[in-house]
This record gives C-alpha cells, structure tokens and sequence, in this order.
C-alpha cells in the first residue's frame, strides 16, 4: 500500500514541476522577445557627419573655429586621417592668449568626427595656405603636390593637439626616488648596526 502512495506522490510532484516550468517558459518567452531589442542612440547630427565629405567636413569645422570667441576666421583641411586647423586671430594678442585661443579651437572641435586629432594652427600665412589647398582640392589638383604642402605646413609649425580624454597615469618616478633612498638609509643602517656588534 505504501509504494503506490509514494508513486502516485511522485507523479503528482512530477506534474507539478511540469506545470511550474511551463508557465515560467511563456513569460521567458516574452522577456526573450523584449531582449531581442537593442536601444541605440543614433543622433541626426551623427549620420550627417558619416555621410560627409572631405571638404563638407573641413568646412564644417572651420565654421566651428571661427565661432570661438577671438577667432576673426578659420579654414580647415582635412585630408584622410589628417586634419589641419588655421585660426586667424587679431595681430596684437600676446602668445599667450593666442595659445588660449589654439587650444580653445581645439577643445571646441574635438568632439567631431575628424577634430579629435586636429592640428590648430594659428598663424595668416598658414590660414591663407590652407584656404588654397582647400580650393585646390575642390578643382581636382594632383595629391602629390597637395601632400608636399601639407608636409611642408606640419614641419614648419608645432601645432597644438587636444590632449585624449583617456591618457595613461604616469608613474611617480620621485616615489621610486624615495623608495630607493629609504632602501639605501636601512642598508647603512643594517651596515653599522652589525659592524658595532662585530666590533663587540
């Protein structure tokens, strides 16, 4: 009598389990189809500036360095990965304003797709340099010679760069300095310590 009752226990229990599992597998079903969705930000301005040109982007960014305040105007090359800034800025600035400006332009253009490594520049001759070989490009001029002039233009100056959000923590070398003095001490101290009891 006792092992039908614990067989039928166990069918019963065994149902149960069934039942349980299947009503849990429609609501996974149902949380599976919400994950099968991926929410992803995608702004206009970003498909715009993949669609870009070469030139639509340069002029782009020049117009966004000559919003800065104390930039009179910009124009901007870009050239594959290259892309180079000319600010044009009033003659009676000292350096370091003028310094306050180059990186300003490169704070503002950063954030676009070809600022992130823009060489800013500011400088009427470098300016007026860029603006031609921008219209050199536009009326299909040779790579070759426009190559050669952007090279010439980047060895000439130092231009300034947008330091990357992400750099590396330099290590302390004057901690390094001290942990090696602080080794130094003990071992002249170890040293005398068992020189005095030798000498005893």
């Amino acid at each position: 009598m006792r092992k039908p009752f614990i067989m039928l226990f166990v069918f019963i229990l065994s149902a149960f389990s069934l039942t349980a599992c299947n009503g849990n597998d429609e609501g996974q079903n149902n949380n599976a189809n919400t994950n099968d969705l991926i929410h992803v930000k995608n702004s206009e301005m970003e498909q715009n500036e993949e669609n870009l040109s070469n030139q639509e982007m340069a002029e782009h960014l020049a117009n966004i360095a000559g919003d800065v305040p104390g930039v009179n105007g910009a124009s901007a090359l870009v050239f594959g990965p290259y892309t180079l800034v000319g600010i044009d800025v009033d003659e009676e600035l000292d350096r370091t304003r003028v310094g306050t400006l180059k990186y300003s332009v490169a704070e503002a253009i950063k954030h676009e797709k070809n600022g992130a490594n823009a060489m800013v520049m500011a400088d009427g001759d470098i300016t007026e340099r860029l603006r031609r070989m921008g219209d050199k490009i536009s009326q299909g001029h040779p790579e070759d010679a426009i190559m050669d002039e952007l090279a010439a233009i980047v060895g000439r100056y130092m231009p300034e760069v947008p330091q990357k959000d992400n750099q590396p923590e330099e290590p302390n070398t004057n901690q390094k300095l001290l942990e090696e003095q602080q080794k130094e001490e003990l071992d002249n101290i170890q040293e005398d310590q068992s020189n005095n009891y030798m000498n005893q």
